[in-house]
This record gives C-alpha cells, sequence and structure tokens, in this order.
C-alpha cells in the first residue's frame, strides 16, 4: 500500500500529552507517536530536564515498517514541538532498530540506561519492614498520595493534602527540609506494574543510606495503598553504581538496557 494512502491524524484522550495515529484505509492504526511532558522527579536525567522537555514514544506495526510512516509520525511531533522550542527526549532499546532511526533524523546519544524490576514476590516482605523501621537519628518518614500534575515541586508534595491518586511518595524529613525521597506512579487502569523514581539524596544527606530507607518504605507503602500493584520498574544511569547498588540490595534485578537520544527543537541549547 502507498505510503500517501496513510493519514496522521492528532488524538487528544490524554490531558497533558499529544498523541497522532498513522490511520490506512479501512481504520486499521498502523503506527503511533505520543509526547509527554518529562517528570522533573527522576533522579537520573540526560541531561538534567528543563520545563518544556518532552519524553517521545513511538511505534510502527512490524508489517507497516520501512514506508515512511515513522518518519511521517516524527514530523507532525516536530511540528508541534517546534511552537514550544522543545528538546525532544527518546528512550530507545540498546542495539534496537530504533537506534538508527534516532540518529538517522538528527538525535544525539547523550547516556545509557539500566531498566530494573522488583517483583514482590521476590521480596520477603519481614526483611523489608525491617529496613523501615531502622533508625535513623535526626530523620523522620513521611508519606504522601495523590496527583503528580498537581504538583509544582517534589518538595511541596509532603505539605500538600494527602488524596486518592495515581503516585506514592515516600520522603525523609530533616528539621522540616526534604532530605531523601522516592516517588512510585501507578497506571490509572490497574495495570500491575508501578514506575519508580528515585530514590534521590539530597548532597547534604548523603552517607547515611537514607536511599535505600526511603526505597524501601516506598515498596512497602505502595503495596499498601495499590494491593494490585506486583512489580516495580524504574530506571538508573549506567554509571552511577551507589544507586544500583540500592536497586539490588532491595531485590531488583535487570530488565533491559536502552539508550537516551536528544534532539534540540527550534535552536534550542544544551
Amino acid at each position: 500500500m502507498s505510503e500517501s494512502l496513510i493519514d496522521v491524524v492528532p488524538v487528544s484522550d490524554d490531558p497533558g500529552d499529544a498523541r497522532w495515529q498513522a490511520v490506512a484505509p479501512g481504520g486499521f492504526v498502523a503506527g503511533v507517536i505520543g509526547l509527554r511532558p518529562t517528570t522533573p522527579f527522576g533522579s537520573d536525567p540526560l541531561p538534567p530536564t528543563t520545563p518544556g522537555d518532552l519524553e517521545l514514544s513511538l511505534y510502527v506495526e512490524p508489517g507497516w515498517r520501512r514506508r515512511g510512516i515513522g518518519s511521517r509520525l516524527l514530523a507532525a511531533a516536530r511540528n508541534a514541538a517546534t511552537r514550544n522550542e522543545a528538546r525532544l527526549i527518546a528512550d530507545v532499546e540498546a542495539g534496537s532498530p530504533a537506534e538508527a532511526f534516532c540518529r538517522r533524523h538528527g538525535f544525539r546519544r547523550i547516556g545509557s540506561r539500566r531498566h530494573d524490576l522488583l517483583t514482590y514476590c521476590d521480596v520477603h516482605l519481614a526483611w523489608l519492614g525491617e529496613l523501615v523501621d531502622a533508625e535513623h537519628p535526626g530523620y523522620r518518614l513521611t508519606h504522601w498520595v495523590g496527583d503528580l500534575p498537581d504538583a509544582r515541586g517534589v518538595e511541596e508534595l509532603p505539605r500538600s493534602p494527602s488524596r486518592s491518586g495515581n503516585a506514592v511518595l515516600t520522603a525523609a524529613d530533616a528539621d522540616g527540609d526534604l532530605a531523601a525521597y522516592a516517588v512510585a506512579v501507578v497506571d490509572p487502569v490497574s495495570h500491575p506494574r508501578a514506575r519508580q523514581y528515585g530514590p534521590a539524596v539530597h548532597p547534604d544527606h548523603r552517607g547515611g543510606r537514607l536511599g535505600l530507607w526511603v526505597n524501601a518504605a516506598l515498596a512497602q507503602r505502595l503495596r499498601e495503598v495499590h494491593p494490585h500493584v506486583d512489580e516495580i520498574e524504574t530506571t538508573t544511569a549506567e554509571d552511577d553504581l551507589g544507586l544500583l547498588d540500592v536497586r539490588e540490595h532491595l531485590g531488583f534485578r535487570p530488565l533491559r538496557r536502552t539508550h537516551v537520544y536528544e534532539l534540540a527543537i527550534h535552536g534550542r541549547r544544551t
């Protein structure tokens, strides 16, 4: 089928995100591309994200690849991003055809990540409770539940009203200051896998295993608030050996490896 018969149309069914579909005659969706704001809560951005940065995801059905559909979808997303002078961030499987696609369209590789998975059935909950109950003089744990789109900064979350929502945060507080935190986001349609960001520890409070503490507390609290969650997936920059050590201590296991690419739109500097 000729690529000219494919229509690229916008889809607006998710507030805050932008999506386009490549629709073939008969209504078959041959591909989809999405843009969404990068989360401000990640501990391993490559490079640090700024307001306006957009995370890009692209998928084309295998039988419809190599027909220019991906390029047309990317063009639609780029046109939208150009209006805001955004930077596009793509996280693609290492060694996959997506890497060649990114390079061909001017993306620049900026780092590598390891994706890890924690499965609750592999965690001894009593041992997890011991990690949470360990003494950390001068610090106390606080929890928050809500919706991240309402938040301006992670330091504001523990002071906001806690309510039902798709996110759970655990923080270590020291004399009213945020010392460390970890956040998990749950799919609103009850998907069993949550997405974790952090733990992140303020430079003035490092060396006391606070990252391990808040991560263990997050895993415990997440299961209490969202009992349907069976797994937690997270990403780590491959050169962050300290954070990788925390993951392994808690029982996260390597899932896959990805490379991160960026594309500066409309002359934005990186």
